[in-house]
């Protein structure tokens, strides 16, 4: 086991990282009075991890913070940092380690006050690791301002100081804070990789694995998802038959409207798992006691958190339904490799019915308006679009095809 382990299909992205980490460790030994740094070193102060949506970005920064903050003798000896069983390892994967930072916003954005307070904290020097990490996971949701915020910080590290900066493309970030990083790029890892680490880690049975896998593309946190969640597999199964029921304007209307609903359920629930603990661990925080009145002066903060809830359930059923949109464009996917007959292996087989239907009732071209009229949809809600009025739209261009 290494801290390594979690990061799938990412073989060159891992090389580079090990390689950062094993002359950031020379480069603390050198402050501690040992051999000079090479010039020619892999470690820099700011990184910038890119990729699609489940090609671990977050989880390379994660792993790269954990091998910066090892602690394992076998390190001083000559070996690779990372070894993931030493303290600095595993609180840094856990995220308990005081000296790493990790971000992700629940919100549709992150602010310049957040941003000013992680400004401030990474000028400090590490508590008690050897560098002070800062990932940011959510780099491409950083407001203008905030990302102005930002740019000095990157430009004037601390010595201590990485910056760990996660977004889907480097058009995500500002361009003078990503020309201030080093940039890697991750791959969507492979379907076979995705299913092996969910049969290891999470003990999935295998025939689920490779399905979840498979229908998810790769996405690692989806597959999962897909795989130990029955209502993640009954939303999805309601999505696909989308395709199957906008045969007429009343169909189209109906089909738009339980994809709304069915995506709101979602967030619903995904959020009810969340606030109930985070509330219960405020309450106790404050001295409350279960069940009783809570203490003076402690509204605020209660009213603060219910504040938070509700923006973060916004954002949730944004993406519960851009996740719907994505598994309509791998259905029409699908179905435009079959049409084509192209040797491109079929996601969605467990729908191989529906596909060939739509397949043979259909052309090519048709196919490709309703691809289009999916991402026509995901970009109208960018633009803050009534969901409802933009799935409409939608499902009216599926039908007239």
């Amino acid at each position: 086991m290494t801290v390594w382990d979690d990061l799938v299909g990412q073989d060159r992205v891992q090389e580079q990282l090990a390689a950062a980490a094993k002359d950031a460790d020379a480069l603390v030994t050198a402050a501690s009075g040992g051999e000079p740094l090479d010039q020619g070193s892999k470690m820099t102060h700011a990184w910038l991890f890119t990729g699609p949506p489940g090609s671990g970005r977050s989880t390379a920064a994660r792993a790269f913070a954990a091998a910066l903050q090892c602690t394992s003798p076998d390190r001083a000896m000559g070996g690779a940092p990372g070894c993931g069983f030493c303290d600095g390892c595993h609180t840094s994967l856990i995220g308990t380690h005081a000296d790493v930072e990790v971000i992700r916003t629940d919100l549709l954005s992150i602010g310049v006050k957040e941003t000013r307070d992680l400004v401030r904290r990474a000028q400090l020097s590490p508590a008690v690791g050897r560098w002070q990490i800062i990932v940011m996971e959510d780099a491409d949701r950083l407001t203008e301002g905030a990302g102005n915020v930002l740019l000095k910080a990157v430009e004037e590290p601390a010595p201590r100081t990485v910056w760990m900066l996660c977004a889907p493309s480097l058009e995500d970030v500002l361009p003078t804070i990503r020309s201030r990083c080093r940039h890697l790029t991750l791959s969507t890892p492979p379907v076979e990789a995705v299913a092996d680490v969910l049969i290891r880690r999470d003990g999935i049975d295998p025939e689920r694995a490779h399905a979840a896998a498979r229908a998810t593309q790769g996405h690692i946190g989806r597959a999962r998802r897909l795989a130990t969640d029955e209502r993640a597999r009954a939303r999805r199964a309601a999505v696909l038959k989308v395709p199957l029921r906008v045969a007429d304007v009343g169909g189209c209307l109906k089909a738009a409207q339980e994809l709304i609903d069915t995506s709101t359920e979602d967030a619903k629930q995904l959020a009810e798992e969340v606030d109930a603990k985070e509330t219960e661990d405020l309450k106790a925080a404050l001295g409350g006691v279960a069940g009783g009145r809570m203490p003076r002066g402690t509204a605020g903060a209660m009213k603060e958190l219910e504040d938070k809830q509700k923006r973060r359930k916004t954002r949730t059923q944004r993406d519960s339904l851009d996740l719907a949109l994505t598994e309509l464009t791998g259905f029409y996917r699908d179905v435009l490799a079959l049409q084509l007959g192209s040797k491109l292996a079929i996601a969605n087989t467990d729908v191989q019915d529906s596909l060939d239907r739509i397949a043979e009732s259909s052309t090519p071209a048709q196919t490709l308006r309703r691809i289009e009229s999916v991402i026509a949809c995901r970009e109208a809600m960018d633009r803050n679009v009534a969901p409802l009025l933009a799935v409409e739209a939608m499902t009216m261009a599926l039908r007239a095809g």
